[in-house]
Order: structure tokens, then sequence, then C-alpha cells
């Protein structure tokens, strides 16, 4: 029997004042409390590679480390990559 695709790692990236920011948070808690996994958010003002990265581009969404979506999360995007992930595929 085979085993069950790992979770994928949804990882949000953000900084302060970012009023594009608190919109993404919530459509990702979204997507993934529907699907049933975790997430995590990373902050580019503790960290300079981030920053350096993605500075005209946040928030950011990467899932598994590949960017999926930035600015306006699309949730119905995100939910679709999600679910082939969680599928075994990418």
């Amino acid at each position: 029997m085979p085993s069950p695709a790992p979770r994928p790692d949804v990882v949000l990236i953000t900084k302060a004042d970012c009023h594009l920011c608190a919109a993404a948070r919530a459509a990702v808690a979204r997507v993934t409390e529907a699907l049933g996994i975790g997430w995590s958010e990373q902050s580019v003002d503790s960290d300079p590679a981030l920053r350096e990265r993605f500075a005209e581009e946040i928030p950011v969404v990467l899932v598994d480390g590949i960017q999926r979506d930035f600015w306006t999360i699309d949730e119905a995007r995100l939910e679709r990559t999600l679910r082939r992930a969680l599928d075994g595929r990418s």
C-alpha cells in the first residue's frame, strides 16, 4: 500500500504595516483550515535574505518552497495547488 503524500509546507511571507498581508493571512488560513493542514508565517522584517528575494512581491505564498502567489492570494488557485500536493502531485 503506498504511503500518503507528505503534508505540503505552506509559508506566507509578510512584512509589518502591510494591508495586503492581513487579507493574505485570512485567505491562507481559510484554505488551509478547510483542507486540514497547517501553515506558517515568516516576516521579511527579521530576515534580510527574504527581504532581498521578495522585496516587491509581499505578501508571498510558498508551497513546498515554490512561490505560488503574491500580492493578492487567489484562494481557488491555492486550494487546487494544495489538493494536488496532498494527492502526491506537484
